[in-house]
């Protein structure tokens, strides 16, 4: 077996690699932004590396990739199921693994505390592959922090340029992270990606698409070729900010994004049908009879007789979003306006509901993805 150093020219869709005395941790943030965070649920999310793969080219029939996984743990909640790493080869899917241990992150949601304990190093191993020369795409697990440690393979590895395919920075919520997908190539951004035939640089953070300011910038200085803001869901869910706030928020994300891509495609995206949140404003919290039975499901604790004070549901943002792109591309001929609800609606929720009120499962990404891929992609060049 050879090893290969893991290096930045094998690993697409991070913005920035931490070496660590352990490992190599992606990061889907750079330092500068990672500095500005906030919170923990950020600092989580980002770390996460959804939409995160190494790809090179061999021969080989057998890799190995040494990896420390992070396993979250919420208190009295049953556990997560392990972290997916899938292989392709030449696009097609060739093997899938997991690890079943290594540290471990405990969330006491009650309390708002979290605690890591260090766990091992564990080894994924994908056998019986083509002999011949392919491209090889790893895909990290879209939701399970992952340390790379070595790769290993029984041909020399060679790294893939990206030759003409564009690249498709994507920025939203959870539901963009692969919140309740099954696999990372089965997060709606790499279902929709796949189809276009792009390259995916996901910044969707779970319970984080806030129009913070530090990931404007991280986008305005990552080159692509096309861009989109995914817009609605935290924004009500967290009750972060008023109508007031929320217009001249817009304007300030979008306008540092073109202040380095100026003619970039750029399309704004409005939230997917969420009945909870369609008229009833935030905070969202935890449904208690939901946790009582183990379950995870979200409810809306807000009034609706708020918004006449300017308080959000997504109702509101999605009128906001479309007013706000019509005026804009009066002098922006490449900014865009998707209305969310066109891929994912009222009459898909009654055939598709949202398991947890809030989050589509991974069958309902699947639909989006493929929505997204035709109603997006189409007409850019």
């Amino acid at each position: 077996m050879l090893t290969t150093p893991i290096t930045a020219d094998l690993v697409r869709g991070a913005l920035d690699l931490e070496y660590t005395e352990r490992g190599i941790l992606p990061h889907r943030l750079p330092a500068a932004a990672r500095q500005r965070i906030p919170d923990g649920q950020l600092a989580m999310a980002e770390a996460q590396p959804s939409g995160v793969r190494l790809v090179f080219r061999t021969a080989a029939t057998l890799v190995e990739l040494d990896v420390i996984a992070t396993k979250r743990v919420y208190a009295g909640m049953p556990p997560r199921p392990d972290g997916v790493h899938e292989l392709l080869a030449d696009g097609r899917l060739a093997g899938q693994a997991s690890v079943p241990e290594g540290d471990t992150l405990t969330i006491d949601m009650a309390t708002g505390t979290m605690r890591t304990e260090p766990g091992p190093v564990r080894t994924l191993r994908f056998g019986d592959l083509p002999g011949e020369e392919k491209d090889v795409e790893i895909w990290l697990p879209h939701d399970e922090s992952t340390q790379l440690v070595a790769l290993r393979t029984n041909a020399p590895v060679h790294s893939v340029q990206s030759g003409d395919r564009k690249t498709w920075l994507h920025h939203g919520s959870s539901i963009s992270h692969g919140s309740n997908a099954a696999t990372p190539t089965g997060t709606w951004p790499a279902v929709a990606a796949a189809l276009a035939g792009v390259d995916l640089v996901n910044l969707g953070f779970g319970g984080s698409a806030l129009l913070d300011l530090f990931t404007a910038r991280a986008m305005r200085d990552t080159p692509a070729d096309l861009i989109s803001v995914k817009i609605g869901i935290n924004l009500v869910n967290s009750d972060a900010m008023r109508l007031r706030a929320f217009v001249p928020a817009v304007h300030g994300f979008l306008d540092t994004i073109r202040d380095g891509h100026p003619t970039t495609p750029l399309l704004v995206v409005s939230a997917i049908h969420c009945p909870i949140h369609e008229h009833t404003p935030g905070p969202c919290s935890f449904d208690p009879a939901g946790l009582r039975e183990g379950k995870v499901r979200f409810t809306a604790t807000g009034d609706p007789a708020e918004t006449a004070a300017g308080k959000l549901t997504l109702t509101t943002i999605r009128d906001e979003l479309a007013r706000i792109v019509k005026e804009r591309s009066a002098t922006d001929a490449n900014l865009r306006h998707l209305d969310g609800l066109a891929l994912y609606g009222e009459a898909d929720h009654a055939e598709l509901p949202l398991p947890d009120n809030l989050h589509p499962d991974a069958a309902t990404h699947r639909l989006i993805g493929e929505r997204f891929a035709r109603l997006a992609f189409d007409g850019w060049s």
